[in-house]
């Protein structure tokens, strides 16, 4: 059964999940991982974030759309095609308490991002039971994009839809362009309000990396997600044009 959460407040037990945060936090990680970051650490909090501080550790973080104070990223894709550390520590507002959430209930946690949209479908075509796609959502409420890229998961995906499900289909469907999806959402106008309308373009490119992250440990309030090891390859491609 394919199913749709779309906020993290909809998450239910599940054989797999897979978490969406189209702007930003699941494509950062999915480029940070594909460029050479061993693992990213999603911390539930800034301040544990800011706890987890080490040598060989870039701290990477977002509160209203741009990098807190002491951090030494934000939470943009781009900022990740170059390692700073062999892991990858990341706070924000809605992904990582959406990775969490699907942690605590579900046997297999992933995330899923256009970036990475082809070596999603190729992994979830490989697992049997139900799969829950998570909307990270804004604030606590539905967004066009994680529902558009949920629609997008789904269609491509055999065996019974639910109800959520069909409906992101149908999102999915209304928009030509992935990037009018992106453009269309309230994560779209908050990134443009704080001049960072580049991450929006960024983040609209299809099947750019070939990484999965999944998540692989919780290691108390963290969770652990590094590549799955699919052996697909790795690489990023971050002259690759914008889909059209």
């Amino acid at each position: 059964m394919i199913d749709v959460a779309f906020t993290r407040a909809q998450v239910r037990p599940a054989d797999t999940a897979v978490v969406i945060d189209v702007l930003r936090a699941t494509s950062t990680i999915a480029v940070a991982l594909a460029s050479g970051y061993e693992r990213v650490l999603v911390a539930s909090s800034l301040e544990q974030a800011q706890a987890l501080r080490a040598p060989g550790r870039a701290l990477a973080g977002e509160r209203d759309c741009e990098r807190p104070e002491g951090f030494d990223l934000g939470n943009s894709p781009e900022e990740m095609l170059t390692p700073r550390g062999s892991e990858l520590v990341i706070a924000t507002t809605n992904g990582a308490p959406a990775i969490h959430a699907a942690a605590e209930v579900a046997g297999e946690v992933y995330a899923a991002s256009l970036l990475n949209l082809d070596a999603m479908l190729a992994t979830l075509a490989t697992i049997d039971g139900d799969i829950l796609l998570v909307c990270a959502g804004t604030g606590g409420s539905v967004t066009i994009e994680d529902t558009y890229l949920a629609g997008r998961l789904s269609a491509a995906l055999d065996g019974p839809k639910t109800d959520a499900a069909q409906i992101a289909e149908a999102v999915a469907a209304a928009y030509p362009r992935s990037l009018d999806a992106l453009d269309a959402s309230i994560g779209g106008r908050n990134l443009r309000d704080v001049d960072l309308e580049a991450d929006i373009t960024y983040c609209a490119q299809e099947s750019i990396v070939t990484v999965v992250p999944r998540l692989s440990a919780i290691d108390g309030d963290v969770a652990v997600v590094e590549p799955d090891s699919s052996g697909l390859a790795m690489t990023a491609k971050p002259g690759a044009p914008v889909n059209s």
